[in-house]
């Protein structure tokens, strides 16, 4: 069975790029609702995987997207949909069971992927005594706000 990444992208362009996205992303949550199986743009090259699955979004977000893929993110897909339109997105994604953390950015026909490395993750610890995480003299309930940090850290170095 797969590990799940977590994904969200937010694409950005046209307006007009962006409803048409909105309704090609309406259409794979549609199929994928009715074959119950993930879901790639017609367009897309399926030889590499990156599958969408449980697509969502909150009413009123045009462009904005959550979804799943089985155990990497999809950047490339995303930067076959960003070409047809016209348009650039930011991809933040995660998958902690395989250490999978980052973020892509498309912009100008140009795809960055910055993710965390073994050696980031392994700057903090978890405590399962207390349940909880150490990085850098600070205790932390949950390793989010690390992860934000570490990966924020890594971004401002380019």
């Amino acid at each position: 069975m797969a590990n799940w990444c977590s994904n969200t992208v937010v694409f950005e362009g046209k307006p007009e790029a962006i409803t048409q996205i909105q309704q090609l992303f309406q259409i794979l949550k549609d199929k994928e609702e009715q074959t119950e199986e993930g879901q790639l743009p017609d367009f897309a090259d399926c030889t590499n995987g990156g599958y969408f699955f449980n697509i969502y979004w909150n009413e009123g977000d045009e462009g904005n997207f959550q979804y799943e893929t089985k155990w990497s993110p999809n950047s490339e897909i995303l930067r076959s949909i960003a070409d047809r339109y016209q348009v650039d997105f930011v991809q933040d994604y995660e998958e902690m069971g395989n250490g999978v953390y980052g973020r892509a950015t498309y912009q100008n026909g140009i795809l960055d992927d910055v993710c965390l490395s073994d050696e980031d993750l392994e700057t903090y610890e978890f405590d399962e005594d207390t349940d909880s995480y150490h990085f850098e003299g600070e205790t932390y309930d949950s390793d989010c706000e690390i992860l934000e940090t570490l990966l924020e850290r890594k971004l401002s170095l380019l």
